[in-house]
C-alpha cells in the first residue's frame, strides 16, 4: 500500500477515497492546486507514480514484474539508437504536465528522439513551451484506472508503446487519436516482434547477454 503524506486540509478537499487492486489508490475530487501541494509534499524521491486528469488522481506503486520488461525495452532502444547513430534523450518517469489542461502523467519511461536537439540542454521540461517527448512507454502489468491514451494524446505525445502480456503494441497519434501501427515512427527499422522475445530471452541467458545478442542481430540486419 502507498503511504500518503498528510497534508493539512487535504482530507476535506477529497470527497471519496477508493482503493483499486494491485497497489493503486484513486482519489476523486482533487483540485489542481491540492494536487500540486501533494506533489510538493512527497517530493521527487519516491517510487510511486502519479497520474492526474481533471480532478482524478491515481497513485500507483510499480511491481517488479512491471519494471523488468521496462528496463529491457529501454536497453533495446539504446542499442538501436547506437546502431543507427542517433542521439536520444531518456527522461524515464519524468513529469509531463499541462496546468491549463489540468493533466499530469509520469510515463514508465519516455524519450526525445526527433526533438532531442530542441531539449538537449534543458534541465526541466515545460510543455507550455517545449515539445512533448517523441516516445512514451507504458508497461501495463498493472492496468491504470485512468484513460492514459486520451491523456497522452492531449499532451501531444506522437508515439506510445504499450507492453503487456508478452506483446509490444505501437500506437501513433493521428488527428488527435492513437492508432495501432505495425512500425515505429521514431524507429522504422525496429524489429517490433523481437522485443518481447528479447524480454523472455533475458530470463534465460541474463539481461546483458540478451542485449548483446540483440545488438549482434541489429548489426547483421541494419
Amino acid at each position: 500500500m502507498v503511504n500518503l503524506v498528510q497534508t493539512p486540509g487535504l482530507e476535506s478537499k477529497i470527497p471519496r477515497l477508493d482503493y483499486a487492486p494491485e497497489s493503486t489508490i484513486i482519489l476523486e475530487g482533487v483540485s489542481w492546486l491540492t494536487f500540486q501541494t501533494l506533489l510538493a509534499e512527497v517530493g521527487e524521491s519516491r517510487s510511486s507514480r502519479f497520474t492526474y486528469d481533471q480532478g482524478v488522481l491515481e497513485i500507483r506503486m510499480p511491481l517488479q514484474a512491471h519494471e523488468e520488461p521496462l528496463g529491457m525495452i529501454e536497453s533495446a532502444i539504446e542499442a538501436l539508437a547506437d546502431e543507427l547513430d542517433l542521439e536520444i534523450k531518456k527522461l524515464g518517469a519524468t513529469s509531463l504536465k499541462r496546468a491549463d489542461l489540468k493533466k499530469f502523467v509520469e510515463p514508465d519511461t519516455c524519450f526525445y528522439i526527433q526533438h532531442e536537439a530542441a531539449v538537449r540542454q534543458k534541465s526541466a521540461i515545460d510543455l507550455a513551451i517545449d515539445p512533448p517527448p517523441d516516445l512514451a512507454i507504458e508497461s501495463d502489468y498493472t492496468n491504470s484506472s485512468l484513460p492514459k491514451f486520451s491523456l497522452y494524446a492531449a499532451l501531444g505525445v506522437t508515439e506510445l508503446w504499450r507492453y503487456q502480456q508478452q506483446t509490444l503494441e505501437i500506437y501513433l497519434l493521428v488527428e488527435g487519436n492513437y492508432q495501432l501501427s505495425e512500425t515505429s515512427l521514431a524507429f522504422p527499422s525496429l524489429p517490433v516482434a523481437e522485443i518481447p522475445q528479447l524480454i523472455e530471452q533475458s530470463k534465460v541467458v541474463g539481461q546483458r547477454s540478451a542485449i548483446r545478442l540483440f545488438r549482434e542481430k541489429l548489426e547483421r540486419s541494419l
